[in-house]
């Protein structure tokens, strides 16, 4: 692991690692194939098995390497259709942000919700069958949510880049 350094900070005393090149690559190398083997990727990087593995151990302690998840396709599943959407909310305070981020949580078509600065509050990731499964969860999902003033729907008709898979 990279050289460790200690700070403080508004009281706190807090870890900031430093990494060098050899956390990278592991990053780089697990990003694009998370079930890699150990042996594999010590072979990738240049490292011996045992050290490679005790700097993956070290990056999942420290919450670098938060989890190793399944790339699913989602045309496989019955969720093809892709859209991103806007929502700008009628009231601007934290009982009304809460109360949308809960309705969103809940929504099985939403697989991200964030919070943004800028015209509106918020930007989600939508995936459902096809246009109608789409319109249903516009209209009977989102449409009911208390203080959503504005919905603005972006279709994706194709990805030439998606690092997610």
């Amino acid at each position: 692991m990279g050289v460790q350094i200690s700070c403080a900070n508004r009281g706190f005393l807090q870890d900031i690692t430093a990494m060098d090149q050899i956390d990278e690559k592991i990053l780089r190398e697990l990003a694009r194939e998370g079930r890699l083997s150990n042996l594999d990727l010590a072979d990738r990087i240049g490292l011996s098995p045992s050290a490679t593995s005790r700097r993956v151990s070290e990056l999942e302690r420290l919450g670098v390497i938060r989890g190793y998840r399944a790339v699913i396709d989602r045309d496989q599943v019955g969720q093809g259709f892709l859209a991103y959407i806007t929502v700008g909310l009628s009231v601007h305070n934290k009982a009304s942000q809460k109360g949308f981020e809960a309705a969103m949580e809940t929504a099985f078509e939403v697989k991200e919700c964030h919070n943004i600065a800028g015209a509106f509050e918020y930007l989600l990731r939508v995936e459902a069958a096809d246009l109608n499964a789409y319109k249903r969860f516009h209209t009977e999902v989102l449409g009911t949510v208390p203080n959503v003033a504005a919905i603005t729907s972006y279709i994706v008709m194709e990805s030439p880049k998606d690092l997610r898979g």
